[in-house]
């Protein structure tokens, strides 16, 4: 028979032990929830357009949100100053990612330093996760990927502006939803209309609203389809 003290001498070190691997299980998993997904970041700044100023993030999970100052025209406020949020296709949280990782995570220098090239609006991009954080800001880069994630996250807040718009113009001026919806069309044949699932909600709410005109529900069920 094990003696009382035998076994408290036995058991103390090996409680200490199991103590210190569960304080370290557990700091583990909180750091993981700390760092959360991977995030890439895009703002844009340019005088004068509409918008002047834009910020897009994007999770490595496909979730995103927008904020911008657009205007419904050039004498109006904001059409609506609230960040939109938004869930991207598997497809485009790919390339966006992909991208990414191809440049390098935007470390270095990455505009073209040419002061030759016309003014095209300020551009930040930032790489966010557990291990990296990094940032670039430029007007006009010749690094391959970087030119195409432009060219995502630019398309990408043309669709969101369109998205705003047809909030508010859901909620106040319905009639005003055909020109925007015809618009998106065009730009969609163009390719030139970014993911268009990023403002599947407030398309399909459009089309299920039978106060809207069935013209307007029709365009909306189209851009849905082709998207």
């Amino acid at each position: 028979m094990i003696s009382q003290r035998h076994f408290w001498h036995n058991f103390l070190p090996m409680r200490t032990r199991i103590c210190a691997l569960l304080l370290t299980a557990l700091f583990s998993t909180v750091a993981q929830g700390q760092a959360g997904p991977a995030t890439v970041s895009f703002s844009f700044d340019f005088p004068h357009a509409n918008p002047s100023h834009y910020e897009i993030t994007v999770t490595e999970d496909g979730k995103g949100s927008y904020s911008s100052n657009g205007q419904l025209n050039q004498n109006s406020a904001p059409a609506d100053p609230a960040p939109l949020s938004f869930t991207l296709s598997e497809k485009v949280r790919a390339q966006i990612f992909d991208l990414a990782a191809r440049a390098h995570y935007f470390k270095g220098k990455i505009d073209s330093g040419n002061q030759k090239i016309a003014n095209t609006g300020a551009k930040t991009i930032t790489y966010r996760s557990a291990d990296q954080n990094s940032q670039a800001t430029y007007n006009y880069s010749t690094v391959a990927p970087v030119q195409e994630i432009t060219a995502i996250f630019e398309n990408l807040s043309t669709t969101l502006e369109f998205g705003r718009r047809l909030n508010y113009f859901r909620k106040y001026q319905k009639l005003a939803l055909d020109d925007d919806l015809k618009r998106m069309e065009e730009l969609q044949g163009e390719g030139n209309l970014g993911d268009v699932q990023a403002i599947a909600p407030i398309l399909n709410g459009i089309a299920d609203d039978t106060s809207v005109m069935n013209v307007s529900r029709s365009r909306a069920l189209r851009l849905l389809a082709a998207k």
